[in-house]
């Protein structure tokens, strides 16, 4: 089971909601190619709202993720389509149910 997660909330300005959408969906590739990404869900929550949780077996994981393609991605879109900076915040995972 994984021990340790990221969550993630993403504010975009309304106007670029679309393209910060079509990101997250991009985004799953990137995903698909970490080693140590064990899960990764990108989900809406409102018209404007987004967010991304993910899950590693340890702390060199979470932290590659960190400092790899997707948050250099949502760093980059923050200047313009989002309305402020990612909130991302660390969680320890307490239980899991998979397929």
């Amino acid at each position: 089971m994984s021990k340790l997660g990221l969550l993630a909330q993403i504010e975009a300005k309304p106007e670029y909601a679309d393209k910060v959408e079509a990101l997250l969906r991009d985004a799953l590739q990137l995903a698909q190619q970490e080693d140590h990404t064990v899960a990764w869900f990108a989900f809406k929550l409102g018209d404007t709202t987004f967010g991304v949780f993910d899950t590693f077996d340890d702390e060199q994981g979470r932290q590659a993720h960190l400092q790899g393609r997707i948050a250099a991605a949502l760093t980059e879109a923050a200047g313009t389509m989002l309305s402020e900076a990612p909130g991302i915040r660390p969680v320890d995972v307490l239980a899991v149910k998979l397929p």
